[in-house]
């Protein structure tokens, strides 16, 4: 996508970045190098040392080692501020945008508009922020809205701003595109064409092969620590060449085999007429144990809703719901984790785990009052119990005294699987189960849900990656515009077929 830069001296070079941590290596000489206009695309699984490497490069870590040269001048980034004002901007996966201030507040935050050398408050800053907007191909998002209030995609426009206000010159996108619908991806995709012909260059973090096809221009690989591939040409690198490369293997989605027959017994969730007015119509489910039943759609089709609502964390317009025969009272979170729902939600980090805890803390806060005698909490009870859980589920490391945020994000997920193991549940609520987790331990995590399916588990599945509905779920409901438009079992669908459904309404 970038221009010809093969003689131009690099805008970035890291050469030999090591980083340790307690226990861990998570850098162990990496190279990468950065030419102006270039689309540099970094894969790897998690646990590679991709996101230690951009935080490197973003001024958040110190690297142990290594040299970084910026134009060709060595230099030292010991704080974001000191990226910035290199003209280096990282936009996390995990948005860093405060949500009771607006658009324009976040846009300029710690940098606002000067005239004269006193800040500009007000005006100048929403009509900067307007501007910056336009350019992103967003005219329509207000500079004076609350950035709680935005969608997804357009928070993340608004962390595209704040990078641009800045005078950026090569701009991190981690995984950029995972909560972004068809057109956003279409939108995003024109934005980083844009940057890389102003000489803008882009680092660009994503799991889906395709997109690194379609806008890179050269791809580094990770794995372990170190690179194991350096400036490979995006487009003639075969998929199977770069997914070796990551996994040792040449496959990029490797589903469990499905049980013989389906389950025959009495459904263990039944859901009727349940209702949010402006997100979904009336929805009906039957889900048995053993039963893995995938929600298809674009973003925005009322997937997650629909879980969320289920869940009690969203208070339904209309609509029953029952568990085992029983009736759910509705709205009610705790009633429904008594009644042996578990939700894995699409924001692990900030929705499901306490980053700051052990791994054994995590998946026992659910569990609490099963370690608890007037008032005193068995800790050992609590250390063990939560080990033979994560010992079902191969998490790595096998010691659950790490604190969660230290783990991959596969074995995230797995710590919030295991939570729900632990208390026993018997309908679990999957959303985006793998967003963020490598090619490798997807496959794991494939093989996590199946087992526990197969020991009796009934599984809600939502997901934005097709293939992974099609080879994970029993049965499949196609949503469109938060109403289904199609039922059948998942072998009766292709991915085309359920792109044509869900486009259909979407023209």
């Amino acid at each position: 996508m970038g221009p010809d830069t093969a003689l131009a001296p690099p805008l970035l070079t890291m050469s030999g970045i090591t980083k340790s941590f307690p226990g861990v290596r998570a850098l162990d000489g990496v190279d990468l190098e950065v030419q102006a206009g270039e689309v540099h695309c970094l894969l790897g699984q998690n646990g590679a040392g991709k996101s230690t490497l951009i935080k490197v490069l973003a001024g958040a870590h110190q690297p142990d080692g290594g040299v970084i040269t910026w134009h060709g001048e060595q230099v030292a980034l010991r704080s974001p501020i000191a990226a910035m004002r290199l003209g280096i901007a990282t936009i996390y996966q995990e948005l860093d945008l405060v949500e009771a201030l607006s658009v324009a507040e976040n846009v300029f935050l710690g940098h606002e508009p000067t005239s004269a050398g006193f800040v500009v408050r007000g005006s100048a800053a929403r009509t900067e922020t307007a501007a910056l907007l336009r350019r992103l191909g967003h005219p329509e998002i207000d500079p004076e809205r609350l950035v709680g209030d935005l969608s997804a995609a357009h928070q993340q426009i608004v962390s595209m701003a704040r990078a641009l206000s800045h005078d950026v010159r090569l701009m991190v996108m981690d995984e950029p595109s995972a909560a972004l619908d068809p057109d956003e991806v279409e939108n995003l995709f024109r934005i980083v064409g844009d940057l890389t012909a102003e000489g803008v260059a882009v680092v660009y973090i994503s799991h889906r092969l395709e997109e690194i096809r379609r806008i890179g221009d050269r791809v580094t690989v990770l794995k372990d620590g170190r690179a194991v591939a350096v400036g490979l040409p995006a487009e003639q690198t075969p998929t199977r060449d770069i997914i070796s490369l990551m996994t040792g293997r040449n496959v990029e989605y490797v589903f469990p085999d499905r049980p013989n027959s389906g389950p025959r017994t009495d459904p263990v969730l039944k859901v009727q007429g349940l209702t949010r007015a402006g997100e979904f119509a009336p929805f009906d489910l039957d889900i048995r144990p053993g039963e893995i039943v995938g929600l298809a759609g674009l973003v925005g089709s009322g997937r997650s809703e629909i879980l969320e609502t289920i869940y009690g964390a969203r208070k339904p317009t209309a609509g029953q719901i029952e568990v085992g025969g029983r009736s759910l009272r509705t709205g009610s979170v705790r009633a429904a984790v008594r009644a042996g729902l578990g939700l894995a939600p699409e924001e692990r980090k900030a929705q499901a785990l306490l980053m700051l805890e052990s791994v054994t803390r995590n998946v026992s806060v659910s569990s609490m009052s099963r370690f608890s005698y007037g008032g005193w909490l068995d800790r050992g009870r609590e250390r063990e119990a939560a080990r033979g859980a994560t010992r079902e589920l191969s998490l790595s490391p096998d010691d659950p005294s790490v604190p969660v945020r230290t783990l991959s994000g596969g074995n995230q997920q797995k710590a919030v699987l295991a939570r729900w193991l632990l208390r026993g549940c018997r309908v679990l609520l999957l959303d985006e189960p793998t967003r963020g987790v490598d090619v490798g331990a997807r496959a794991e995590l494939y093989a996590v849900i199946r087992r526990l399916a197969d020991e009796g588990l009934a599984v809600l599945l939502v997901s934005s990656e097709v293939p992974e509905v099609l080879g994970l779920a029993d049965r499949v409901l196609v949503l469109r515009e938060g109403r289904v438009i199609h039922e059948s079992p998942a072998t009766d669908l292709d991915e085309h077929g359920v792109l044509d459904l869900v486009l259909e309404g979407a023209r």
